[in-house]
């Protein structure tokens, strides 16, 4: 199979800024914003670079810049020469699921931090509920195990969840999935053609817009930013003028900046997208975790009569745990009859063994998320705290809840900044992940879900990482420890 090309001006647009923050020569910086992209998955492995001469016009570089870049990634591991393909990426072995010791400064494999993904620990119960949900399985033995619809008790226990925070929702309305990334995968499967318009934030949680993108949505972003939320003029503006098909938000605590959408603009959204014909996906994933303040009223229940044309989806993996992949869309029954007939061809359906478990945990969703508030303030207010003490230069937010803080840094560094961390063994996405057309230098998202140790450890890293990349003096020189 011939490999997909990246073109020279996709691959410019992914390298916006990549000469920032370093002093290295032009092939090593080119080198090494490759090798970032490589491995935060916007260039996927088996896609072949483009030609020298195309990637040297398109940056305004030399042609012998650009060979001696690729060179080093092939020395590195991260390109191999494919005859009659040119220069095909690949992610080296050493790098599948962990840093290369050798290739990120000595890290120890034990020691390996990796906050890519932004998630909790277990909440307390799981075993218990574990253990509750086992004396199900004798009746469940009597089925096969799965389908596409759902455990008639868990569809119960999401409904009366919705009904709860003042959405009513019938268990006709709700369809259970393998995770919510399941749930926005088969949406844009049944909801998107190739080419219509998909409105997303941006920045946006990456694995959405990938899924709009391979369904073959052609996406069309509207601002959002950490302290003043959506830009709603061009949040209008962007509906009349593309009329998407869907329009896929985050309105309650959005991954990545941690903004709750104003009443206003939610009112404003439903209203305008009502005219144009727009389905709109709200993803409530984070949006229960919510750390201080009031939580708004589900989306759909602001919709009223037009309440089919708004899609709800949830997740049990964010509140509980991640090892539970559980999700579920809330939709009009029409529109869950064509999920349902489109579902089989991605899979069969979720299994039970799992349902069983949620099915126990839905309905003690309040307690979990109170024990929960009080872990996710103590490590907010300390990775903030040491940030804004140790780097205040920087631009960090105090998110109302969520996992993580959408941090400004000020100059277009990065996936420098992360690239240095990775040589100390602390992993992180550079802010480029989480914008759908690339962009985002300026930003990192930094989780305060982890344990006092490893949030000493991160504030830490971060700190010498900003100077080695060339940053403003650190400020305030301290511990983490004495913050909290």
């Amino acid at each position: 199979m011939t490999p997909v090309l990246l073109s020279a001006r996709s691959a410019a647009l992914l390298l916006t800024d990549w000469r920032a923050g370093t002093d290295a020569p032009a092939y090593e910086a080119l080198s090494d914003a490759l090798r970032v992209l490589v491995i935060d998955g916007r260039i996927p492995q088996g896609v072949r670079l483009p030609a020298e001469r195309g990637l040297a016009a398109a940056l305004h570089v030399s042609r012998t810049t650009v060979a001696n870049a690729y060179s080093r990634l092939r020395s590195d591991g991260f390109v191999v020469s494919v005859r009659g393909s040119g220069s095909v990426v690949r992610l080296p072995a050493g790098l599948i699921g962990r840093p290369d010791p050798e290739r990120l400064g000595g890290v120890v494999d034990d020691d390996l931090l990796d906050l890519r993904k932004a998630a909790l620990h277990s909440a307390p119960g799981i075993a218990e509920a574990v253990e509750r949900a086992m004396r199900h399985v004798p009746a469940a033995l009597a089925g096969i195990g799965y389908d596409t619809v759902g455990d008639p008790g868990l569809r119960a226990a999401i409904a009366s969840r919705y009904t709860d925070r003042g959405l009513p929702t019938d268990p006709s309305q709700v369809v259970v999935t393998i995770g919510a990334q399941h749930a926005i995968a088969l949406l844009a499967r049944v909801l998107v053609r190739r080419g219509d318009a998909v409105l997303v934030e941006s920045p946006t949680y990456p694995h959405a817009h990938e899924a709009f993108r391979d369904a073959g949505g052609r996406l069309v972003g509207v601002p959002v930013d950490a302290r003043t939320g959506w830009d709603a003029t061009a949040l209008e503006t962007t509906l009349r003028r593309t009329a998407p098909a869907v329009a896929y938000v985050m309105p309650e605590l959005h991954n990545p900046t941690g903004a709750t959408m104003s009443a206003s603009t939610r009112e404003l959204l439903l209203s305008v997208a009502a005219s144009t014909g727009t389905t709109v996906i709200a993803d409530e994933t984070m949006g229960e975790l919510r750390i201080e303040g009031e939580p708004s009223v589900p989306l759909a229940a602001r919709a009223g009569s037009a309440d089919a044309s708004v899609v709800m989806i949830g997740s049990a993996d964010k509140v509980f745990w991640g090892g539970l992949r559980i999700g579920w869309i809330r939709a009009s029954p029409e529109l869950l009859q064509r999920l349902l007939l489109a579902r089989p061809t991605g899979d069969l359906g979720t299994p039970v063994l799992d349902q069983l478990v949620a099915r126990e945990l839905v309905p003690r969703t309040a307690a979990v998320l109170e024990a929960r508030r009080e872990y996710l303030r103590q490590g907010r207010d300390d990775v903030v705290g040491a940030l804004r003490a140790r780097l205040p230069e920087w631009d960090v937010p105090s998110p109302a809840g969520g996992l993580t803080t959408w941090v400004g840094l000020g100059r277009p560094v990065s996936s420098a900044l992360v690239l240095a961390a990775r040589s100390e063994g602390v992993v992180l996405a550079s802010g480029g992940v989480f914008g759908p057309d690339g962009g985002f230098e300026r930003f990192l998202r930094v989780p305060f879900t982890m344990p006092l140790a490893d949030r000493v450890r991160l504030v830490d890293v971060l700190e010498r990482s900003w100077a080695r990349i060339g940053g403003d003096a650190a400020g305030v020189r301290g511990s983490l420890a004495a913050v909290v």
